[in-house]
């Protein structure tokens, strides 16, 4: 118990490295937690400086997901104990006690951990994302589509515990998207390649 309990707090200090902000600084671009959308995440990079740091943003969220879960998952740690450590870096990500809790809004860092547990729901996750982005070209209903069918993913393929899990995560994206769903609601949402 007292290792799980470790763990998730060393999954959430991982989550907790923002690569918006680190790649931002390092490029010297603008914060993106003050400009364009005040997200710091991959969209809102890009937006900001473009293709190449949109790229680094998303790597660096993405393993930062993958590289708990692919560990936990490997110690062949129960079910539960799995979910308790996706939960908690993607939790780092949307809160990162190393930026003030201003974190992004989870997709890509939960992808990782999708794809660190099962790469055929990594896969079906990604698919969807950019089936949808495809046919509309906006990132975020890409990012509700795909966490609304990703406990279904994980229900069908793997367990009802992991798809509980992945359910709070879904949730948690949810919530940190209220704005943008507001948006699309109201036809406001902006597109990709708008600044």
């Amino acid at each position: 118990m007292l290792f799980i309990i470790i763990f998730c707090i060393f999954s959430y200090c991982i989550g907790s490295i923002s690569s918006a902000i680190l790649v931002s600084a390092c490029l010297r671009l603008p914060d993106p937690r003050t400009e364009g959308s005040k997200n710091p995440g991959t969209t809102n990079v890009l937006r900001l400086g473009g293709k190449k740091a949109a790229v680094l943003t998303l790597l660096g969220d993405v393993l930062k997901g993958f590289i708990p879960v692919w560990v936990a998952s490997q110690m062949a740690l129960t079910a539960p104990e799995i979910g308790a450590v996706m939960l908690a870096v993607v939790l780092g990500h949307l809160y990162p006690i190393f930026f003030k809790f201003q974190g992004g809004k989870g997709v890509a860092t939960a992808l990782g951990a999708v794809f660190g547990l099962s790469w055929p729901i990594g896969l079906l996750f990604l698919a969807t994302w950019g089936i949808v982005v495809a046919l509309f070209r906006i990132s975020s209903a890409g990012a509700l589509v795909s966490a609304f069918l990703a406990p279904f993913y994980m229900y069908a393929i793997c367990d009802i515990t992991l798809a509980i899990a992945m359910a709070g995560v879904s949730l948690l994206i949810f919530w940190r998207h209220r704005a943008n769903i507001y948006r699309l609601m109201h036809g406001t949402e902006p597109k990709i390649g708008r600044r």
